[in-house]
Protein backbone atom coordinates (compact mmCIF):
# COMPACT_ATOMS: atom_id res chain seq x y z
CA UNK A 1 0.00 0.00 0.00
CA UNK A 2 1.16 3.55 -0.67
CA UNK A 3 1.50 6.26 1.99
CA UNK A 4 -1.98 7.63 1.25
CA UNK A 5 -3.61 4.24 1.79
CA UNK A 6 -1.61 3.63 4.98
CA UNK A 7 -2.64 6.99 6.37
CA UNK A 8 -6.31 6.60 5.46
CA UNK A 9 -6.40 3.04 6.76
CA UNK A 10 -6.38 4.39 10.31
CA UNK A 11 -9.76 6.11 9.89
CA UNK A 12 -13.05 4.68 11.07
CA UNK A 13 -15.22 4.14 8.01
CA UNK A 14 -17.21 5.27 6.22
CA UNK A 15 -15.23 8.51 6.19
CA UNK A 16 -15.48 11.50 3.89
CA UNK A 17 -11.98 12.57 2.91
CA UNK A 18 -10.98 15.86 1.27
CA UNK A 19 -7.61 16.28 -0.44
CA UNK A 20 -6.60 19.90 0.16
CA UNK A 21 -3.87 19.77 -2.48
CA UNK A 22 -6.50 18.98 -5.10
CA UNK A 23 -8.87 21.57 -3.65
CA UNK A 24 -6.21 24.26 -4.02
CA UNK A 25 -5.48 23.19 -7.58
CA UNK A 26 -9.17 23.28 -8.49
CA UNK A 27 -9.61 26.71 -6.90
CA UNK A 28 -6.60 28.13 -8.69
CA UNK A 29 -7.62 26.73 -12.09
CA UNK A 30 -11.11 28.21 -11.98
CA UNK A 31 -9.96 31.52 -10.52
CA UNK A 32 -7.40 31.83 -13.32
CA UNK A 33 -10.12 31.12 -15.89
CA UNK A 34 -12.40 33.77 -14.37
CA UNK A 35 -9.58 36.32 -14.28
CA UNK A 36 -8.67 35.61 -17.90
CA UNK A 37 -12.25 36.25 -19.02
CA UNK A 38 -12.89 39.34 -16.90
CA UNK A 39 -15.31 37.54 -14.61
CA UNK A 40 -15.60 38.02 -10.88
CA UNK A 41 -15.84 34.66 -9.14
CA UNK A 42 -18.42 34.19 -6.37
CA UNK A 43 -18.20 30.49 -5.39
CA UNK A 44 -21.22 28.64 -4.12
CA UNK A 45 -20.40 27.14 -0.72
CA UNK A 46 -23.17 24.52 -0.76
CA UNK A 47 -20.59 22.03 -2.01
CA UNK A 48 -18.20 22.23 0.94
CA UNK A 49 -20.03 24.21 3.69
CA UNK A 50 -16.64 24.83 5.32
CA UNK A 51 -15.32 28.27 6.36
CA UNK A 52 -11.78 26.98 5.88
CA UNK A 53 -12.33 26.30 2.19
CA UNK A 54 -14.27 29.54 1.70
CA UNK A 55 -11.21 31.31 3.08
CA UNK A 56 -9.05 29.54 0.49
CA UNK A 57 -11.41 30.70 -2.27
CA UNK A 58 -11.44 34.30 -1.07
CA UNK A 59 -7.66 34.33 -0.68
CA UNK A 60 -7.34 33.15 -4.30
CA UNK A 61 -9.41 36.09 -5.53
CA UNK A 62 -13.13 35.37 -5.08
CA UNK A 63 -15.17 38.52 -4.40
CA UNK A 64 -17.58 36.87 -1.96
CA UNK A 65 -19.66 33.75 -1.56
CA UNK A 66 -22.98 32.38 -2.78
CA UNK A 67 -25.38 30.62 -0.42
CA UNK A 68 -28.67 28.91 -1.11
CA UNK A 69 -30.45 29.47 2.19
CA UNK A 70 -30.44 32.09 4.96
CA UNK A 71 -29.32 29.54 7.57
CA UNK A 72 -26.43 28.45 5.36
CA UNK A 73 -25.25 32.05 5.08
CA UNK A 74 -25.62 32.56 8.83
CA UNK A 75 -23.43 29.55 9.57
CA UNK A 76 -20.72 30.58 7.12
CA UNK A 77 -20.55 34.19 8.32
CA UNK A 78 -20.44 33.07 11.96
CA UNK A 79 -17.68 30.58 11.12
CA UNK A 80 -15.58 33.05 9.15
CA UNK A 81 -15.85 36.77 9.96
CA UNK A 82 -13.69 37.55 6.90
CA UNK A 83 -16.73 36.87 4.71
CA UNK A 84 -18.08 40.31 3.89
CA UNK A 85 -20.11 39.81 0.70
CA UNK A 86 -22.92 37.24 0.40
CA UNK A 87 -25.46 36.51 -2.34
CA UNK A 88 -28.37 34.22 -1.46
CA UNK A 89 -29.80 32.75 -4.66
CA UNK A 90 -33.22 31.71 -3.42
CA UNK A 91 -36.71 33.23 -3.14
CA UNK A 92 -37.05 34.12 0.55
CA UNK A 93 -40.51 34.03 2.10
CA UNK A 94 -41.85 34.23 5.65
CA UNK A 95 -41.53 36.65 8.57
CA UNK A 96 -39.05 34.53 10.53
CA UNK A 97 -36.64 34.20 7.61
CA UNK A 98 -36.95 37.89 6.81
CA UNK A 99 -36.00 38.81 10.39
CA UNK A 100 -32.91 36.63 10.16
CA UNK A 101 -32.12 38.11 6.76
CA UNK A 102 -32.27 41.62 8.22
CA UNK A 103 -29.90 40.61 11.03
CA UNK A 104 -27.49 39.11 8.49
CA UNK A 105 -27.59 42.33 6.46
CA UNK A 106 -26.12 44.15 9.46
CA UNK A 107 -22.99 41.99 9.25
CA UNK A 108 -22.20 41.71 5.54
CA UNK A 109 -22.86 43.26 2.15
CA UNK A 110 -25.93 41.20 1.33
CA UNK A 111 -27.90 40.63 -1.85
CA UNK A 112 -30.74 38.25 -2.67
CA UNK A 113 -32.82 37.24 -5.67
CA UNK A 114 -36.51 37.21 -6.56
CA UNK A 115 -38.53 36.06 -9.55
CA UNK A 116 -41.97 37.29 -8.49
CA UNK A 117 -43.68 40.30 -6.93
CA UNK A 118 -44.83 38.41 -3.83
CA UNK A 119 -41.24 37.84 -2.76
CA UNK A 120 -40.33 41.44 -3.60
CA UNK A 121 -43.24 42.77 -1.54
CA UNK A 122 -42.19 40.74 1.50
CA UNK A 123 -38.60 41.94 1.25
CA UNK A 124 -39.76 45.52 0.88
CA UNK A 125 -42.04 45.38 3.93
CA UNK A 126 -39.20 44.14 6.12
CA UNK A 127 -36.44 46.40 4.81
CA UNK A 128 -38.43 49.61 4.33
CA UNK A 129 -37.33 50.92 7.72
CA UNK A 130 -33.69 49.90 7.47
CA UNK A 131 -30.92 52.46 7.03
CA UNK A 132 -29.36 50.48 4.19
CA UNK A 133 -31.45 49.14 1.29
CA UNK A 134 -31.29 45.46 0.35
CA UNK A 135 -29.98 44.65 -3.12
CA UNK A 136 -32.36 42.35 -5.00
CA UNK A 137 -31.48 40.69 -8.31
CA UNK A 138 -34.05 39.35 -10.74
CA UNK A 139 -33.65 35.61 -11.26
CA UNK A 140 -34.01 34.69 -14.93
CA UNK A 141 -34.81 31.36 -16.58
CA UNK A 142 -32.35 30.99 -19.45
CA UNK A 143 -33.25 27.38 -20.17
CA UNK A 144 -32.94 25.30 -17.00
CA UNK A 145 -36.68 25.69 -16.26
CA UNK A 146 -36.37 25.82 -12.49
CA UNK A 147 -36.99 29.26 -10.98
CA UNK A 148 -36.73 32.54 -12.87
CA UNK A 149 -38.78 34.95 -14.96
CA UNK A 150 -39.43 33.56 -18.42
CA UNK A 151 -38.57 36.48 -20.72
CA UNK A 152 -36.34 39.57 -20.86
CA UNK A 153 -39.52 41.65 -20.82
CA UNK A 154 -40.58 39.98 -17.56
CA UNK A 155 -37.13 40.65 -16.12
CA UNK A 156 -37.36 44.33 -17.02
CA UNK A 157 -40.82 44.62 -15.49
CA UNK A 158 -39.75 43.03 -12.20
CA UNK A 159 -36.62 45.17 -12.11
CA UNK A 160 -38.86 48.25 -12.24
CA UNK A 161 -40.92 46.92 -9.33
CA UNK A 162 -37.78 46.32 -7.26
CA UNK A 163 -36.34 49.75 -8.06
CA UNK A 164 -39.58 51.39 -6.94
CA UNK A 165 -39.96 49.34 -3.74
CA UNK A 166 -39.12 50.99 -0.40
CA UNK A 167 -36.13 49.47 1.34
CA UNK A 168 -34.83 47.79 -1.82
CA UNK A 169 -32.43 48.56 -4.62
CA UNK A 170 -32.20 46.76 -7.93
CA UNK A 171 -29.02 44.69 -7.84
CA UNK A 172 -28.93 43.16 -11.30
CA UNK A 173 -29.76 39.87 -13.02
CA UNK A 174 -29.07 36.26 -12.04
CA UNK A 175 -29.41 32.91 -13.78
CA UNK A 176 -28.50 29.25 -13.38
CA UNK A 177 -28.04 28.09 -16.97
CA UNK A 178 -28.00 24.74 -18.68
CA UNK A 179 -24.54 23.15 -18.95
CA UNK A 180 -24.17 24.33 -22.56
CA UNK A 181 -26.31 27.41 -22.14
CA UNK A 182 -23.85 30.27 -22.63
CA UNK A 183 -25.48 31.41 -25.87
CA UNK A 184 -28.91 31.50 -24.25
CA UNK A 185 -27.49 33.47 -21.31
CA UNK A 186 -25.86 35.97 -23.65
CA UNK A 187 -29.06 36.49 -25.64
CA UNK A 188 -31.44 36.74 -22.66
CA UNK A 189 -29.24 38.96 -20.53
CA UNK A 190 -28.27 41.30 -23.36
CA UNK A 191 -31.91 41.93 -24.18
CA UNK A 192 -32.98 42.25 -20.54
CA UNK A 193 -30.13 44.65 -19.76
CA UNK A 194 -31.04 46.90 -22.69
CA UNK A 195 -34.70 46.99 -21.68
CA UNK A 196 -33.89 47.86 -18.08
CA UNK A 197 -31.34 50.52 -18.94
CA UNK A 198 -33.82 52.08 -21.39
CA UNK A 199 -35.96 52.84 -18.34
CA UNK A 200 -33.06 54.64 -16.67
CA UNK A 201 -32.15 51.83 -14.25
CA UNK A 202 -28.57 50.62 -14.04
CA UNK A 203 -27.75 46.90 -14.16
CA UNK A 204 -24.69 46.62 -11.91
CA UNK A 205 -24.36 42.82 -11.84
CA UNK A 206 -25.17 39.99 -14.23
CA UNK A 207 -24.37 36.73 -12.49
CA UNK A 208 -24.40 33.26 -13.99
CA UNK A 209 -23.28 29.98 -12.51
CA UNK A 210 -22.75 26.26 -12.46
CA UNK A 211 -19.61 24.12 -12.57
CA UNK A 212 -20.64 22.15 -15.71
CA UNK A 213 -20.81 25.45 -17.63
CA UNK A 214 -17.64 26.99 -16.20
CA UNK A 215 -15.35 26.11 -19.11
CA UNK A 216 -17.66 28.07 -21.44
CA UNK A 217 -18.54 30.93 -19.12
CA UNK A 218 -16.50 33.29 -21.25
CA UNK A 219 -18.86 32.62 -24.17
CA UNK A 220 -21.39 34.90 -22.45
CA UNK A 221 -19.40 38.14 -22.08
CA UNK A 222 -22.47 40.05 -20.93
CA UNK A 223 -22.06 38.39 -17.52
CA UNK A 224 -19.98 40.13 -14.87
CA UNK A 225 -19.62 37.34 -12.31
CA UNK A 226 -19.83 33.58 -12.09
CA UNK A 227 -21.03 31.25 -9.33
CA UNK A 228 -19.52 27.77 -9.42
CA UNK A 229 -19.75 25.35 -6.52
CA UNK A 230 -18.89 21.72 -7.25
CA UNK A 231 -15.60 22.63 -8.97
CA UNK A 232 -13.89 22.81 -5.58
CA UNK A 233 -14.32 19.03 -5.09
CA UNK A 234 -15.62 17.70 -8.43
CA UNK A 235 -17.46 14.37 -8.58
CA UNK A 236 -18.44 11.48 -10.83
CA UNK A 237 -21.14 13.49 -12.61
CA UNK A 238 -18.56 16.07 -13.70
CA UNK A 239 -16.12 13.42 -14.86
CA UNK A 240 -18.95 11.96 -16.96
CA UNK A 241 -19.54 15.41 -18.49
CA UNK A 242 -15.86 15.76 -19.34
CA UNK A 243 -15.46 18.73 -16.98
CA UNK A 244 -12.66 17.08 -14.98
CA UNK A 245 -10.73 13.84 -14.46
CA UNK A 246 -10.64 11.38 -11.58
CA UNK A 247 -7.43 13.04 -10.43
CA UNK A 248 -9.32 16.32 -10.01
CA UNK A 249 -11.81 14.75 -7.58
CA UNK A 250 -10.84 16.07 -4.16
CA UNK A 251 -13.65 14.44 -2.17
CA UNK A 252 -13.82 10.67 -1.78
CA UNK A 253 -15.62 8.32 0.56
CA UNK A 254 -13.36 5.79 2.26
CA UNK A 255 -15.30 2.58 2.87
CA UNK A 256 -14.54 -0.89 4.21
CA UNK A 257 -15.56 -4.19 2.68
CA UNK A 258 -17.73 -5.91 5.30
CA UNK A 259 -18.88 -8.93 3.30
CA UNK A 260 -17.90 -10.87 0.18
CA UNK A 261 -20.88 -13.20 -0.25
CA UNK A 262 -20.04 -14.20 -3.84
CA UNK A 263 -17.00 -14.25 -6.09
CA UNK A 264 -18.25 -11.25 -8.08
CA UNK A 265 -20.00 -9.36 -5.25
CA UNK A 266 -18.84 -7.39 -2.21
CA UNK A 267 -20.60 -5.17 0.31
CA UNK A 268 -19.15 -1.95 1.74
CA UNK A 269 -20.18 -0.01 4.84
CA UNK A 270 -21.31 3.04 2.84
CA UNK A 271 -24.90 3.18 1.65
CA UNK A 272 -27.39 5.87 0.71
CA UNK A 273 -26.78 7.72 4.00
CA UNK A 274 -23.19 8.30 2.94
CA UNK A 275 -22.93 8.11 -0.85
CA UNK A 276 -26.38 9.63 -1.65
CA UNK A 277 -28.90 8.00 -3.97
CA UNK A 278 -28.57 10.82 -6.53
CA UNK A 279 -28.02 9.41 -10.00
CA UNK A 280 -27.77 12.62 -12.08
CA UNK A 281 -28.41 10.55 -15.19
CA UNK A 282 -25.70 8.01 -14.39
CA UNK A 283 -25.82 4.26 -13.90
CA UNK A 284 -24.72 3.24 -10.41
CA UNK A 285 -23.85 5.19 -7.29
CA UNK A 286 -20.18 6.11 -7.50
CA UNK A 287 -16.82 5.15 -8.93
CA UNK A 288 -14.33 2.96 -7.07
CA UNK A 289 -10.94 4.49 -7.72
CA UNK A 290 -8.54 2.12 -9.43
CA UNK A 291 -11.27 -0.40 -10.20
CA UNK A 292 -13.00 0.45 -13.43
CA UNK A 293 -14.41 -3.08 -13.48
CA UNK A 294 -16.53 -2.53 -10.36
CA UNK A 295 -20.05 -1.12 -10.38
CA UNK A 296 -21.84 0.17 -7.28
CA UNK A 297 -25.19 -1.02 -8.54
CA UNK A 298 -27.30 -0.98 -5.39
CA UNK A 299 -27.58 0.98 -2.15
CA UNK A 300 -29.56 0.47 1.01
CA UNK A 301 -29.20 2.86 3.93
CA UNK A 302 -25.94 1.45 5.31
CA UNK A 303 -24.82 -0.99 2.61
CA UNK A 304 -23.36 -0.48 -0.84
CA UNK A 305 -23.23 -3.40 -3.27
CA UNK A 306 -20.17 -3.74 -5.49
CA UNK A 307 -20.45 -5.96 -8.55
CA UNK A 308 -17.93 -7.11 -11.14
CA UNK A 309 -18.33 -9.19 -14.29
CA UNK A 310 -15.35 -11.27 -13.17
CA UNK A 311 -13.82 -12.08 -9.79
CA UNK A 312 -14.15 -9.01 -7.60
CA UNK A 313 -10.80 -9.67 -5.94
CA UNK A 314 -11.72 -8.08 -2.60
CA UNK A 315 -11.72 -9.55 0.88
CA UNK A 316 -13.42 -8.57 4.12
CA UNK A 317 -11.48 -5.72 5.72
CA UNK A 318 -10.19 -4.23 2.48
CA UNK A 319 -10.77 -0.52 1.98
CA UNK A 320 -11.90 1.27 -1.18
CA UNK A 321 -12.18 4.93 -2.09
CA UNK A 322 -15.34 6.01 -3.87
CA UNK A 323 -15.90 9.17 -5.90
CA UNK A 324 -19.61 9.88 -5.32
CA UNK A 325 -22.03 10.86 -8.06
CA UNK A 326 -22.81 14.17 -6.33
CA UNK A 327 -20.32 15.63 -3.87
CA UNK A 328 -22.61 18.39 -2.56
CA UNK A 329 -25.10 15.97 -1.04
CA UNK A 330 -22.36 13.85 0.55
CA UNK A 331 -21.07 16.93 2.36
CA UNK A 332 -24.47 17.49 3.94
CA UNK A 333 -24.61 13.93 5.30
CA UNK A 334 -21.65 14.03 7.69
CA UNK A 335 -20.70 16.05 10.75
CA UNK A 336 -17.05 16.27 9.78
CA UNK A 337 -14.64 15.60 6.96
CA UNK A 338 -11.03 14.46 7.11
CA UNK A 339 -8.55 16.81 5.45
CA UNK A 340 -5.39 15.46 3.84
CA UNK A 341 -2.21 16.88 2.36
CA UNK A 342 0.33 14.83 0.46
CA UNK A 343 -1.58 11.73 1.48
CA UNK A 344 -1.53 12.41 5.21
CA UNK A 345 -4.62 13.12 7.26
CA UNK A 346 -3.76 16.45 8.88
CA UNK A 347 -6.98 17.34 10.69
CA UNK A 348 -10.76 17.12 10.74
CA UNK A 349 -13.14 19.95 9.90
CA UNK A 350 -16.72 20.23 11.17
CA UNK A 351 -19.22 20.81 8.38
CA UNK A 352 -20.56 23.98 9.96
CA UNK A 353 -23.38 24.58 7.47
CA UNK A 354 -24.58 20.98 7.50
CA UNK A 355 -28.37 20.72 7.66
CA UNK A 356 -28.84 24.47 7.16
CA UNK A 357 -31.79 24.22 4.78
CA UNK A 358 -34.07 27.05 5.98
Amino acid sequence: MDDRTQALAQLTTPAVVVDLDKVERNIRRHQDYANAHGLKLRPHIKTHKLPRIAEMQLRAGAIGITCQKVSEAEAMVAGMPQIKDVLITYNILGAEKLERLAALAQKVRLSVVADNETVVAGLSRRFAGEAKPLAVLVECDTGAHRCGVATPEDAAALAQVIAASPGLTFGGLMTYPLPDGAAAVQDFMTRAKALIEAKGVAVPVITSGGTPSMAKAGDAPVTTEYRAGTYVYNDRSLVARGACTWDDCALTVLATVVSVPAANRAIIDAGSKTLTSDLLGLQGYGHVLGRDDIRIDQLSEEHGRLMSDGPIDLKVGDQVRVVPNHACVVTNMVDQVYLTRAGDVITTAPVVARGRVT
